[in-house]
């Protein structure tokens, strides 16, 4: 990967972008973004939109979420400590023992997630996993009257862990659900820009927010824009590690490319072009089915406005809703490519529909 867009990616994984708190990291994103577009702008809940070749058709989108799960400031007991509620999926029995940051107006406050030493704990029995109203925050203080000093109800809160190379070219981090797309988006439309093939089309290049909680920043930005195709970038939980059952979960191996999905809300004329425009620039795909849903924006997109061809393109993800999910950074280099390369494929005024 060039040195630039990693430094890129590095820092958008390590921006803290908590579900509707996403501020931050979208102006990471927007700042590189700019530099490759005919203009950028915003919306009123923060959805962020990077635009090329405007006034050409047909008008394709770009998508991926900005957020990432995490906490918020639930309660303070007389003693100082806290207590929090989720915000997206987040697993609390994973969360004990590890360091924190609440992120208030006035800056970042350290914590570490309470853990009771099995010394001082007797059980009957297998041990219960902990719910997310047992988790307790621990600040250093020793009231309430102190933590609030600092924190208030309210206030979003991630953990601590950033991005690191595990090995080769696999990567380490929280976050890259989905850090990954909103990076892929950006370097597909860096890609498009330094390109010297003739663009028909108009790309709209959108991280947006709040999927976490609802896919609601894609309900918003798809219906104002009003685009003709969608493609989103989400991750996909890959199934090459012990326990998991392929037979129920599928066929998804880290370092083997990103997957196409099929069936629901992906376009089959849309995934048909994306396979064959991968084939021709020798990208390999793996391939997933869905049943109701894809569980990612694109279920929200495909049907605004009466209907926008859709497809979804996943990086292979290994421990998702994690610290410590695991990527492999040539699976990820190979999305936007892929997306490019889609875009340049448009005829002039080009639409896909099913055939009957």
């Amino acid at each position: 990967m060039r040195e630039a867009s990693l430094n890129f990616l590095k820092t958008l994984v390590n921006t803290p972008s908590p579900t509707g708190h996403e501020t931050r990291g979208q102006r990471v994103w927007l700042d590189y973004a700019k530099k490759f577009a005919d203009e950028t702008f915003s919306d009123a809940y923060g959805n962020c939109v990077a635009v090329l070749n405007k006034g050409g058709g047909p008008r394709i989108m770009l998508a991926a979420h900005a957020d990432e799960i995490a906490m918020v400031v639930n309660y303070i007991d007389d003693n100082g400590f806290i207590y929090v509620r989720r915000m997206g999926g987040i697993d609390a029995a994973i969360t004990k023992a590890q360091r924190i940051v609440i992120h208030t107006r006035n800056g970042a406050v350290k914590g570490v997630v309470g853990n009771v030493a099995p010394h001082l704990t007797r059980q009957d029995g297998e041990p219960k996993l902990p719910k997310i109203h047992d988790i307790f925050i621990d600040i250093g203080v020793s009231s309430r009257k102190d933590a609030e000093k600092i924190v208030r109800v309210g206030d979003p809160i991630t953990l601590a862990d950033e991005f690191d190379i595990l090995r080769g070219d696999l990567a380490v981090g929280r976050a890259f659900d989905n850090r990954i797309g909103t990076f892929a988006v950006a370097e597909a439309l860096r890609l498009l820009a330094e390109s010297k093939v003739k663009l028909n089309c108009e790309i709209c290049a959108v991280s947006n927010v709040q999927e976490e909680v609802g896919l609601l920043g894609a309900r918003q930005i798809a219906y104002s824009l009003k685009p003709d195709i969608a493609l989103v970038v989400d991750v996909t939980h890959a199934t090459d590690y012990p326990t998991v059952s392929k037979t129920q979960h599928g066929d998804i191996k880290v370092g083997s490319g990103p997957a196409l999905t099929h069936g629901g809300c992906n376009h089959p004329e849309v995934v048909k072009r994306l396979e064959e425009v991968a084939a021709k620039k020798k990208i390999p795909l793996q391939h997933e089915a869905m049943s109701a849903t894809s569980g990612t924006d694109t279920d929200v997109i495909f049907w605004t406005r009466g209907g926008i061809a859709s497809a979804l393109i996943s990086l292979p993800n290994r421990y998702m809703h994690s610290p410590v999910e695991v990527v492999s950074l040539k699976d990820l280099e190979l999305i936007p490519q892929l997306m490019a390369a889609f875009v340049q494929s448009l005829k002039r005024g080009e639409k896909f529909k099913v055939k009957i």
